[in-house]
């Protein structure tokens, strides 16, 4: 295998004409260039320099191996600046995990401000439910995951997962203009038994927010449809199809619905971000504080429009 640092030397030989000037440029003893010169030689079985008592000269094989020591050397000074970039933050690769909902305001007002900051680090989205993120996060194909949590329906933490909650979101109850509770700016959960609902599909244990907090107010929801698309749900609640919870991210169009805030305890959604306490990606941090950022900009909304 051929050894960089005595293809440098031949390239330093090249360059500068004699083993004196190349031992000056590498800050070597002539002698040491010499030595290093002899054994590339060696090494390969040829010829790489003619020499004469006052001169000398690369053979043809020299001049051809002085050629992919130069293009050796400017491949490691590509890779040189490109890992000082990585470890400056000022490149890279991000890899985001995200819940829909996250993707309407929360996280486009982080990436904005990350983006202009850093605009050559690679940032890799992939959207999916807290539940499905996190086995990546563990595994490392994510840097990051912008998480929700129910405390009807905790998961379980994982020791080499860390997670910081921002904030609390308060679940919202969207009804058709004309239902008997239009003009109520706060429901409770009893309330709206014997409605028709739009439903949400199940988390990881598969059984919905919503049927939890039914049952504990002693009644079971009678679901016409489920979806995970809060647009869809708005949609047919304002069509007339049933009510609806909705959390507050997820409300992008109210219009031609009712939106009351929900009287519940335990009826929100914890909002946070989980990370790997091991992960050395230089430019997570940048990311995370605007993403802190961001999320102090929505609870000030949130609190303003809902409290």
């Amino acid at each position: 295998m051929l050894n960089s640092a005595r293809l440098l030397v031949l390239l330093e030989i090249a360059r500068r004409g004699t083993i004196v000037a190349a031992a000056q440029a590498l800050h070597l003893s002539p002698s040491a260039v010499s030595h290093q010169l002899a054994r590339l030689e060696q090494e390969l079985g040829v010829a790489l320099v003619e020499r004469a008592p006052q001169s000398l000269r690369l053979t043809a094989a020299g001049v051809r191996l002085a050629e992919h020591a130069q293009a050796i050397a400017d491949l490691m000074a590509v890779a040189r600046d490109d890992l000082r970039a990585h470890s400056e933050g000022a490149a890279g690769v991000l890899r985001i995990g995200f819940f829909a909902s996250a993707g309407l305001d929360l996280l486009p007002r982080a990436l904005s401000a990350f983006a202009a900051g850093y605009p050559q680090v690679e940032v890799e989205l992939i959207m999916g439910q807290p539940h499905e993120l996190l086995p990546d996060l563990e595994a490392g194909r994510l840097d990051a995951a912008v998480v929700f949590e129910h405390p009807l329906d905790p998961w379980r933490r994982q020791a080499t997962v860390d997670v910081r909650m921002y904030f609390d979101e308060p679940q919202l109850v969207v009804v058709p203009l004309r239902h008997r509770l239009g003009r109520r700016s706060v429901v409770r959960l009893a309330e709206l038994e014997g409605e028709s609902w739009i439903g949400t599909h199940g988390g990881s244990t598969g059984e919905p927010v919503l049927e939890r907090a039914c049952a504990a107010e002693g009644f079971r929801p009678r679901v016409r449809c489920r979806s995970d698309h809060y647009q869809v749900t708005i949609n047919l609640a304002r069509a007339g199809m049933g009510v609806a919870l909705i959390p507050a991210l997820g409300l992008a169009d109210s219009a031609g619905v009712h939106v009351c805030r929900l009287d519940h305890a335990r009826l929100h959604r914890r909002i946070g971000v989980a990370t790997r306490g091991t992960n050395r990606n230089p430019v997570l941090r940048a990311f995370l504080a605007e993403l802190g950022a961001a999320a102090g900009e929505i609870r000030s909304l949130l609190e303003m429009r809902w409290s």
